[in-house]
């Protein structure tokens, strides 16, 4: 299911990126500073509750203006409007109205959106009467919150989501639904221009697909039905793809919402990368949302028939350290304009998949964890060392390895990566992550 999206906005230093923060409970944000977009717009995860949504931070918002940096930010504002579900409109309760507030209140009334005032700044004022005036800007009921405080935040969210089909709850650090019907969804993310509607038109023309357009979902994100070699898969496009007539047309468009719904709604994600120009900061946020939702992945380095023998070590000393985080992820050099290593591309795809769905028996990880600890055993935590007792599988789309035993709130992050190496190898785990979970039984002697 899409994940909606909620955008803040307001005049300047009203407290949006505190509320941003407080919202996101101060995850960093995926900033926005990829092509036709400004450092003023971020866009970070958040859940209230078992729904999950996506937040818009904006700048300032002055919608009459006509010139410079301002104009830039109020068009970046709209932007961010036009891409939301719901629109929190947040004005400062201390300094009261102003005409701005009116200005914005009127352009918000005008898009027909759900909006939802929020009164910032109201930390033990949330009975003041001076919350009355803020029913001139005929936006509804203003909500008092306090962003630095963390008050009210909780029921402003209820108002914004309410009214909204968002779709099934979701369970907190649920893993993505397992296919239907043995459809497995593929979402292809990366910058503009680096080439993912060339590769898209590749696979299309390549395997002769019979492909359609199928609407309905909330973000009009294009789910395109294809089959290869027998395996039926749903592209989920980040590329704005559309059909005409019996052509298909890949317009190279990119939406930043678009892609991280994309992500989260995919079993896996294929992350390109363009090999003339390296990797950039847009590519290592979309690795790093790629990696916190828990989706298998493969990255593919497109355009290599394009670079020269220095720029194609430059780019694998760029790899090292701006995805070391991905080191369990495939790696491969294709060219989608050439139709280069793109069979190498599905095999690493169903790989990613097939790790990502693997089941892993309870006797096997138990055996496994055993032998990991005679091998080496945890760092002692003052009088007590952790004890591992037994292991057993969580979950999968991430798999999830759940570890028993005592005191384990002590096993370092460091033991942890040992004993994910164990799992991966035994396992043969490609392109997927590993989570591992600790959980400490109640020891009896702990209060004598």
């Amino acid at each position: 299911m899409v994940k909606p999206v909620i955008a803040l906005v307001g005049r300047p230093n009203v407290g949006k990126s505190t509320l941003f923060n407080r919202i996101t409970r101060s995850r960093d944000a995926i900033v926005a500073d990829f092509a036709g977009l400004t450092r003023d717009r971020h866009y970070g995860d958040a859940h209230l509750g078992q729904r999950e949504f996506i937040v818009i931070d904006t700048g300032g918002f002055e919608p009459d203006s006509t010139t410079g940096i301002v104009k830039e930010m109020a068009r970046q504002a709209r932007q961010a409007v036009a891409e939301a579900d719901a629109v929190v409109f947040v004005v400062d309760l201390r300094a009261g109205l102003s005409g701005q507030d009116h200005d914005i209140a009127r352009y918000l009334r005008s898009c027909g959106k759900t909006v939802v005032l929020a009164v910032n700044k109201a930390e033990g004022m949330s009975e003041s009467p001076l919350l009355a005036e803020f029913y001139e800007l005929g936006i509804g009921e203003p909500h008092p919150v306090s962003a630095a405080h963390g008050q009210g935040i909780r029921s402003l969210l209820e108002a914004a989501l309410a009214g909204h089909d968002f779709g099934p709850e979701v369970e907190e650090g649920a893993e993505a639904a397992p296919e239907a019907d043995g459809v497995i969804r593929l979402a292809v993310a990366g910058r503009p221009n680096v080439g993912k509607s060339t590769l898209i038109n590749a696979w299309l023309g390549e395997e002769r697909l019979v492909a359609f357009d199928q609407p309905g979902t909330t973000r009009d994100a294009i789910h395109v039905p294809f089959e290869r070699e027998g395996r039926r898969f749903e592209l989920i496009d980040t590329a704005g793809l559309r059909r005409k007539g019996r052509v298909f047309e890949a317009i190279e468009k990119f939406s930043v919402v678009k892609t991280l719904q994309a992500i989260a709604d995919s079993h896996v994600v294929l992350l390109l990368i363009d090999a003339t120009q390296g990797v950039s900061d847009q590519d290592a946020h979309i690795a790093g949302y790629i990696l916190d939702s828990g989706r298998a992945v493969v990255v593919a380095i497109n355009k290599w028939d394009a670079t020269d023998d220095y720029q194609r070590q430059t780019l694998a000393r760029s790899v090292e350290t701006r995805l070391a985080f991905l080191k369990f992820a495939p790696l491969l050099h294709i060219s989608a304009i050439r139709r280069q290593g793109l069979t190498a591309v599905w095999k690493a795809i169903l790989q990613a998949h097939a790790s990502a769905t693997c089941k892993m028996p309870t006797p096997v990880l138990t055996r496994l964890l055993h032998e990991a600890v005679e091998r080496q055993e945890p760092r002692r935590a003052g009088r007590f060392r952790p004890k591992l007792r037994y292991a057993h599988q969580g979950g999968i789309n991430p798999p999830r390895v759940v570890i028993h035993g005592n005191s384990l709130e002590h096993v370092t992050d460091s033991y942890k990566r040992y004993l994910e190496g164990r799992f991966r190898e035994h396992f043969k785990l490609v392109g997927t992550p590993l989570r591992i979970e600790m959980r400490s039984g109640h020891n009896p002697f702990e209060e004598a």
